[in-house]
């Protein structure tokens, strides 16, 4: 039985872990993956991050390179071990959670091989669960080539001939650019009415400038978070209206419906497609939590993290409180946030824990 269990070893299950080591508690990461990092090493191989290194740091540990750095996923995935071995920080790897029930005064996860308990659980296993493709993707013929951005890795998986890129969002516009490269001709399917913003500006990057006018604070509540919130994201670092120039790029609109060879655009039918990356985003998957409550987007309801269940905590979702609380940098700020609330929260219904809040914090 463990006071405290996180559900998840990225950047939000790592943060609770600083805090909670910092306050000298009982706690266990249980993690899907074998190896701290693994999720960025299955992206796409020449991803950059579209933050700066002063603003991609977790607690405790700045990130590893000069100012000004967009670091490859290579070095986040270092960054994450270093922090790890830093801190030592306790996990169970290879532990798919499946479900998570809460019983009397504690809670029993369970995965495939193991049982756990704790008395408090924190769900940090961010905002990207299961790929979405269109359902039309199922009536495209066998012989072409369909990966999900989760997937893709680079330009090699392809076979020859023409490609498809399906979404407009960051990861669908830098594959599309990489792909482009190869010289054949690209379909981009999706909305050109995209917003972009340049990584630096004036002689200062472009997260300094959202600090500054205090994008990155706002919280969702807030007049300029419910702007932000509502209204369609740019794209950081591609220059789209230059991209989408490109001789052998072709944008044929929103994708309608497909049958075998034929794939069906607003703008015309094509059958050359050979090959097709749907970076089309994920859907969350939550249903392994019994008796949660899900809100309109299919996510936890939750005020800050905090739970409809008692002892029941999330962070690192999508807007848990400002636009940073699902990134790499901010959601430092939800961790100590939610840390002190927790514990305040959990030795009220745990007495025990109130003498260890007495002990010398540990210095890490």
């Amino acid at each position: 039985m463990k006071d405290f269990i996180i559900i998840g070893a990225g950047q939000a299950g790592l943060s609770m872990a600083y805090y909670l080591k910092k306050q000298n508690q009982d706690f266990l990461i249980v993690d899907a993956n074998s190896e701290t990092g693994e999720p960025w090493l299955k992206r796409w191989d020449s991803l950059k991050l579209f933050t700066p290194s002063e603003f991609n740091n977790l607690p405790g540990f700045p990130f590893p390179h000069k100012k000004g750095h967009y670091a490859s996923k290579y070095e986040v995935a270092d960054y994450l071990k270093a922090f790890v071995s830093k801190f030592d920080i306790p996990i169970a790897f290879n532990q798919k959670i499946v479900n998570l029930k809460k019983e009397g005064d504690h809670f029993t996860i369970k995965s495939k091989d193991e049982t756990f308990k704790a008395k408090n659980v924190v769900v940090s296993t961010g905002p990207f669960h299961t790929p979405f493709t269109p359902p039309c993707h199922q009536n495209i013929a066998k012989d072409i080539v369909q990966i999900h951005s989760e997937h893709y890795k680079s330009p090699k998986q392809l076979q020859d001939g023409d490609a498809l890129v399906v979404g407009a969002g960051d990861s669908g516009v830098q594959i599309l650019e990489e792909i482009s490269k190869t010289n054949r001709s690209v379909y981009f399917s999706g909305t050109t009415n995209i917003a972009t913003l340049p990584q630096e500006f004036l002689g200062k990057t472009l997260w300094w400038w959202f600090k500054k006018i205090g994008f990155l604070n706002a919280s969702k509540h807030s007049w300029v978070g419910k702007r932000i919130i509502n209204g369609r994201q740019p794209v950081i670092g591609t220059d789209v209206k230059k991209l989408f120039k490109k001789p052998n790029i072709h944008c044929v609109g929103r994708t309608l419906d497909a049958t075998n060879k034929e794939i069906v655009f607003e703008k015309e039918t094509i059958s050359s497609i050979r090959n097709i990356v749907w970076a089309t985003g994920f859907k969350p998957n939550f249903n392994w939590i019994e008796g949660e409550q899900l809100d309109t987007n299919s996510y936890p309801k939750n005020y800050r993290g905090v739970s409809q269940i008692k002892g029941l905590y999330y962070l690192g979702l999508p807007w848990l409180h400002t636009r940073g609380s699902a990134t790499l940098g901010g959601v430092k700020k939800d961790a100590e946030y939610l840390s002190n609330y927790i514990l305040n929260d959990a030795t009220i219904a745990n007495p025990s824990l109130k003498e260890k809040k007495k002990e010398q914090l540990v210095s890490i």
